[in-house]
């Protein structure tokens, strides 16, 4: 075939990939609805991570269990500490963001006034983006980066709209990173506290959720101050919400 005529092709596939594109994706979420996911894009992006730096014998810890079998308070604290609107909001929070933005811009004027690096900058993203971005995309640098936060954007609205909440949350504390290659609930109680996610108490739960910013930075299991500070505040937030019922209600 000439080069003209393959180009006349290709020229008529540019609007078919678009479409392709939006069926897969919406297909991919309606199967993870009902599908409990064998491993997410995070931990296979982690895993390649490894072998690229030589640590072939380097595995994941990751065992997918129902909401039901993983106790209540873990998706407690992680609402707690992560988004606490999350029974209310349809994937984005936009007075977080707002408040985020404030908070950040104050803690950039102060570094710059102090000649100091910038501490903490706050996020805004909720579960449900989260959720959509460690199961589907890549963390991403310079212009892959926005890249990924429009199809971030994009699954959220997907997941928010196929999925009932508690799908939603429970496919998070399944996925979530809490230590290096240890993803989920189950894999972090078993690692760091040597029992199922169904024991978890209160103030194991609080530790999990504290480690979430930095998973392999902190570690639940020999929390530092910044750890035991953040914990403890985390589990005054699960009760200030009101508790397990926050859990139970949702639909």
């Amino acid at each position: 075939m000439s080069g003209k005529g393959w180009r006349h092709r290709l020229r008529g596939w540019w609007w078919k990939l678009p479409v392709l594109a939006l069926v897969v994706s919406v297909v991919q979420v309606l199967v993870l609805r009902v599908v409990d996911p064998p491993l997410s894009a995070f931990m296979l992006a982690r895993w390649l991570d490894a072998a690229a730096e030589g640590e072939p014998g380097f595995r994941v810890a990751y065992d997918f269990r129902p909401l039901a079998q993983i106790s209540p308070q873990l998706p407690l604290a992680v609402i707690a500490a992560e988004d606490q609107n999350f029974p209310r909001h349809h994937g984005f929070d936009f007075e977080a963001i707002q408040k985020a933005q404030a908070y950040n811009e104050r803690m950039i004027a102060r570094a710059e006034r102090r000649g100091t690096p910038v501490r903490r900058l706050r996020g805004a993203s909720t579960i449900s983006q989260q959720t959509a971005k460690n199961l589907f995309l890549w963390q991403g640098q310079g212009a892959t980066r926005w890249l990924r936060k429009g199809l971030e954007a994009w699954y959220t609205v997907l997941i928010e709209a196929l999925w009932p909440k508690r799908r939603i949350l429970e496919v998070y504390v399944n996925i979530a990173e809490f230590g290096d290659g240890i993803y989920g609930a189950q894999a972090a109680a078993r690692h760091f506290f040597g029992k199922d996610a169904r024991a978890l108490s209160a103030a194991e739960a609080a530790r999990l959720a504290a480690v979430l910013p930095s998973p392999r930075r902190y570690d639940a299991a020999r929390p530092g101050p910044y750890v035991q500070r953040r914990a403890q505040m985390i589990q005054r937030q699960m009760a200030a919400l009101g508790g397990l019922g926050v859990v139970r209600a949702l639909d």
